[in-house]
């Protein structure tokens, strides 16, 4: 049976990209979006940044006083600190997937600036036409809007999403079926989406670093080592056979916690905060239950009721909670209306999948053996 050809869009520093065209920035500064940094005395967090910002360690949802102690602004430092224009980044995302929508067949927008689809018969089935696809859409969305993507193209979710991480800023990387091994065995394991931190490093210690590492162990002691269910989910990634299914993503069948607060709050590190804990706790339910989801979405309220969510989903269906903690993170960091009192937030998990097989952690298994809407 012919493979599917899916292909991953990943705009490059979205929200960074849009202010510096919008205000005809120096790309070469360091730009952070996020609340008023106060000379370094601010309590809010980072919405997002440019590259060049990213070179001093600064990144999303980070303490605004840190990113002000790693890059300062005038007088001791050249970083362009601002607060993000929300009505810029919706009318160019929705532009930019209209483009992207114009290629036909199945079509998924994960969040504000990334998208899947599935060419397989808009390109007949040809490889190479997937990537004069790709290289066509980069240059129309440059054309129209002056930003950049960076594309993936693979037979599965996940490598496509990998792909586009591969030659980032504005890049193609293809990874043809019968090079899947070549390209995943050098690979981090934490470079495969869902595998955080926590995870690769007690893999490490049984030295298992890298995705070829896994391979070599095979299904079967890398089950021993781990489990059977985490075994099987790796080597379907490793064999291509993972998630191929693109869709609009619109099942409302979730589950979710929110909180209301005694008095409106202004300080989001502190919001931030409580919207960890519903994570956590959203996921520990999400667990019990044996379920897995692909949507994570935030939902905030402000003084006089004012409500929006956010969403983003990610390729596979996973109960991953430091997965879920870091979407929830980048949500909130990158919508968050600085300077507005904030009365309730909330996170649901969204898009349900009940499987016998699924993305799982380490963690897991030793505690069990001891986009706005």
């Amino acid at each position: 049976m012919a493979k599917r050809i899916l292909i991953h869009c990943d705009l490059d520093a979205f929200f960074a990209s849009v202010e510096t065209i919008h205000h005809h920035l120096d790309e070469s500064r360091p730009l952070i979006i996020g609340s008023d940094p106060q000379n370094g005395h601010g309590r809010g967090i980072v919405s997002t940044c440019n590259y060049a910002a990213r070179k001093f360690g600064v990144r999303s949802a980070m303490p605004i006083s840190e990113a002000w102690r790693r890059c300062p602004g005038p007088p001791m430092g050249e970083a362009i600190y601002m607060q993000g224009t929300r009505g810029l980044y919706a009318r160019a995302s929705r532009k930019v997937m209209q483009i992207l929508q114009s290629v036909g067949g199945p079509f998924e927008k994960a969040s504000i600036d990334e998208a899947y689809m599935d060419v397989t018969e808009a390109v007949g089935g040809d490889w190479d036409q997937a990537i004069k696809c790709c290289t066509d859409l980069q240059q129309e969305i440059h054309a129209s809007l002056g930003l950049t993507a960076s594309f993936g193209i693979g037979q599965t979710r996940i490598l496509a999403k990998m792909g586009s991480e591969v030659n980032k800023p504005n890049g193609i990387h293809r990874t043809l079926p019968d090079e899947i091994e070549s390209f995943l065995g050098p690979r981090s394991l934490r470079e495969i989406p869902g595998i955080g931190p926590k995870t690769s490093t007690k893999l490490a210690e049984w030295g298992i670093e890298t995705i070829g590492d896994a391979m070599q162990e095979g299904i079967l002691t890398l089950g021993r080592h781990v489990s059977e269910r985490f075994a099987e989910w790796l080597f379907q990634v490793i064999e291509g056979e993972s998630s191929n299914d693109v869709s609009l993503l619109r099942s409302r069948k979730s589950i979710g916690k929110e909180t209301t607060f005694p008095k409106d709050l202004m300080d989001e590190e502190l919001v931030l905060e409580h919207l960890d804990s519903l994570v956590i706790k959203v996921m520990e339910k999400a667990r019990k239950e044996g379920i897995s989801g692909r949507l994570g979405e935030v939902k905030i309220r402000y003084k006089g009721f004012e409500t929006h969510s956010y969403g983003k989903s990610i390729p596979v269906a996973m109960d991953d909670v430091d997965v879920f903690l870091r979407i929830s993170r980048q949500l909130f960091a990158h919508f968050v209306q600085s300077g507005r009192p904030i009365r309730l937030i909330g996170f649901r998990l969204g898009n349900l999948f009940q499987s016998s097989i699924k993305q799982t952690t380490l963690d897991q298994i030793l505690d069990a053996s001891l986009e706005e809407e």
